[in-house]
């Protein structure tokens, strides 16, 4: 990952000004360590903080065409550059770096050329011609991005949200798959696959079809000149991602840390993760890397943690705190890149709270409304916390091929049938289970599911509400909704994180950018109304999907945890 920022339409040209806009990108620099760039236009600046993944001997941004009148400064990796360089044949490219396409299909394309890009980008460009500009964000918000306005009636872009909330009048999160264009002065969505007006589908399921998509979107992720390796959990989608990197390694031609396929995993010592992890290693033959962190660690590094994510919502700071940790090890290792597994759970409708799905129906507009949000959770969580230590994550269940594949199968199959023999994500399961050639051993490919949050070890979270509990008072939380009208916490340790959010980011627009809304288990508030007891037990842990997970909370204890 990178981080950008883009400064267009300033009223002041002065020094002062070109250098208040270093300074505020060099709050982005834990994203891009490796170099830095700024390009001057007239009233426009954008700026880069470069990680150097492909090409990082000559790939330093911002990007040009062949006369320097289109600029882009661009976060992100376009999977597909190869293709399109095919297409661009009258053009010259100064670099190898995969994003150089964006300025020369701008100039063959325009504004159209968006939905041409495989991959996860965020990217500003200025046609310095009629000094007009465009940014756009990926199809799911894989990368962040974020917009905002100054008084001087200046545009803003940045990857995270620190580097313009104290000059920006106000700001929001940039929307997943669309566009802005000055031209128009308003977002347009670009991305327009089948499933986003959640109309059901009716198509087949094919186990191998499904196969082949998602080892297709592996394989075009191990695009890099630097070494990598797998975030390993020893769940499902972890298990998967690394098992077909594996397979596909040698064949590949990703820069590698020896012969071996590298592996990651944290937890407290004895946490569920890490031994499912350390097994599934074992039998893919990764050479795998196991990090231990203690309660009081993680209590430790909250505050950093949630400045670098820049969220108050409970489960993705309980969920980026270790992962946070675990990055800070991986990159002390000489890795800029890892993949990952999230994105499996939407698509597939793997949480717990998926099995009091009613219908299929309700299943599948389910799945659609997490997808949708995933920018603001899973995606903000990956991304932030590994960009923190400059490691890129890169999601291969989030590609947009495979989820067209995925979504287009009948939701009746998602559905969690015990009568059948089909758990959560039986279809994926199915799909790998290979008799003569096995991806995983047969208890790891049905092993149910764990938030990464419980899976690093249960009492993780408990020692965070034990925390929360000595620092928030009764009398603080009972006055919340006085001190925090919008979002009201309703937990003391959703008041603790919202206190220290709100010392980072005190404008009203900073807290407007955090959804809010009932949620049990990682559900939406719309989920939360297929079973009863579910509003008295309102947690983001999979523990609180009461009757489903094995090791769900007793009814005292769900009780206690409000």
């Amino acid at each position: 990952m990178c981080g950008i920022l883009a400064v267009l339409g300033v009223a002041d040209n002065s020094q002062a000004k070109r250098s208040r806009i270093i300074e505020l990108s060099r709050r982005l620099r834990h994203r891009g360590p490796d170099w830095s760039g700024l390009h001057h236009h007239k009233d426009c600046y954008l700026a880069h903080q470069r990680l150097a993944i492909v090409d990082p001997a000559s790939g330093d941004q911002p990007l040009y065409n062949e006369d320097k009148t289109v600029v882009v400064a661009v976060n992100g990796e376009i999977y597909n550059h190869k293709e399109l360089r095919e297409k661009l044949k009258s053009h010259s490219f100064r670099t190898g770096s995969d994003c150089e396409v964006i300025a020369h299909l701008y100039e063959d394309y325009g504004e159209e050329f968006v939905n041409m890009l495989d991959g996860m980008f965020s990217f500003v460009l200025l046609d310095t011609r009629d000094d007009s500009f465009i940014a756009a964000r990926d199809a799911i918000g894989i990368t962040p991005l974020y917009i905002g306005w100054g008084l001087d009636g200046s545009t803003w872009f940045a990857s995270e949200m620190k580097a313009l909330s104290d000059d920006c009048e106000r700001f929001m999160t940039f929307p997943p798959g669309h566009i802005y264009s000055s031209k128009t002065g308003e977002h347009k969505r670009w991305y327009n696959p089948p499933w986003y007006p959640e109309t059901i589908p009716s198509g087949p399921y094919d186990a191998l079809v499904l196969r082949k998509a998602f080892e297709k979107a592996v394989i075009k992720r191990l695009m890099t000149d630097v070494p990598f390796g797998v975030l390993l959990s020893g769940g499902l989608d972890s298990s998967l991602v690394a098992s077909v990197a594996s397979r596909y390694l040698a064949d590949s031609t990703a820069a590698q840390w020896g012969s071996q396929l590298h592996t990651f995993c944290v937890g407290l010592k004895g946490s569920p993760d890490l031994g499912a992890a350390r097994e599934v290693a074992d039998y893919l033959g990764t050479r795998h890397h196991e990090f231990h962190f203690t309660v009081q660690e993680g209590i430790d590094a909250l505050e950093e943690v949630i400045y670098h994510i820049e969220t108050y919502d409970v489960t993705t700071i309980r969920a980026s705190t270790p992962m946070f940790l675990m990055s800070r090890k991986i990159k002390s290792l000489g890795v800029k890149m890892v993949l990952s597994g999230e994105g499996s759970d939407e698509i597939f409708g793997g949480y717990l709270y998926f099995h009091k799905a009613p219908n299929k129906e309700e299943l599948h507009q389910e799945t659609c409304r997490k997808i949708k949000a995933l920018h603001l959770y899973d995606c903000l969580r990956a991304n932030k916390s590994t960009s923190a230590w400059g490691v890129e994550a890169r999601v291969p269940f989030l590609d947009k091929e495979f989820m067209n594949v995925a979504m287009s199968i009948d939701p009746d199959w998602k559905m969690i049938r015990p009568d059948l023999g089909r758990i959560e994500k039986w279809i994926l399961r199915n799909a790998f289970d290979d008799e003569k050639t096995p991806y995983l051993p047969k208890h790891i490919l049905y092993r149910q599911k764990e938030q990464f949050s419980d899976g690093v070890g249960y009492s993780w979270i408990d020692g965070l509400k034990e925390h929360a509990d000595q620092q928030v008072t009764e009398s603080m939380l009972a006055k919340a909704s006085f001190v925090y009208p919008e979002n009201t916490p309703t937990t003391k340790e959703a008041y603790l994180y919202r206190t220290i959010f709100e010392r980072f980011f005190p404008k009203n627009s900073a807290r407007s950018t955090v959804p809010g809304g009932p949620s049990v288990a990682c559900s939406t508030a719309k989920a939360v109304e297929w079973d009863a007891a579910w509003s008295k037990n309102l947690d983001p842990s999979g523990r609180a999907a009461l009757g489903v997970h094995l090791s769900a909370y007793s009814d005292g204890k769900a009780a206690a945890a409000q």
